[in-house]
């Protein structure tokens, strides 16, 4: 089954238009807010690992 490009843009903006009436303020600052505190628990443990891994190389 081959599915054309014309057909994931639509059923893309289909999903889209019906999620965004849905959509409450507050629940795009949660989002926002739960987004950033990830992103900088990610990079902490990251830069963590890297630290631990350069340390147990001679």
């Amino acid at each position: 089954m081959q599915v054309d490009i014309s057909t994931k843009i639509n059923t893309a903006g289909g999903v889209f238009l019906s999620v965004v009436p849905n959509l409450n303020s507050e629940d795009i600052l949660k989002t926002v807010v739960l987004a950033a505190i990830g992103a900088i628990v990610s990079f902490i443990l990251s830069m963590l690992l890297r630290l631990l891994i350069k340390k147990r190389k001679p």
